[in-house]
């Protein structure tokens, strides 16, 4: 397993190739370059896990906390984790969901539901909610 997890665009056209991993879970914001990620595409041999998924979970614990301060009423760290891990398996389950319908890598079907749910609820909400 490969995780870049500290600085952007670590994993280059010059590196790619000779990546030894099976799994390659992108821990920073945007470790891989555009043309690394195409390399990685074309060799088939390594599940990435895209930063924007990767990185989801800090990400989701913030926003429980921010409810728990709002209801004034607190989880227990056990809660917390059963709330995230069912997040995950749902975010992950639409990842390869989408991939497997557009045939795309999991970072494009990332994009595509990040893309696609901000334009329904600006959409159904308005540009300020």
């Amino acid at each position: 397993m490969l995780i870049p997890a500290a600085l952007e665009r670590v994993i280059t056209a010059e590196n790619a190739a000779k990546l030894k991993c099976r799994l390659l879970a992108e821990g920073a914001n945007g470790p891989t370059t555009n043309e690394a990620d195409k390399i990685l595409s074309e060799r088939g041999d390594i599940q990435i896990i895209p930063d924007v998924l990767c990185n989801s979970g800090g990400v989701i614990v913030s926003y429980f906390e921010w409810l728990q301060n709002l209801q004034n009423y607190y989880w227990t760290k056990n809660e917390v984790f059963d709330k995230l891990h069912r997040m995950l398996a749902k975010a992950k389950a639409s990842v390869d969901e989408t991939q497997k319908k557009y045939n795309c890598s999991r970072r494009t079907a990332a994009l595509v539901l990040g893309i696609s749910r901000v334009s329904e609820a600006k959409a159904l909400r308005g540009l300020f909610p």
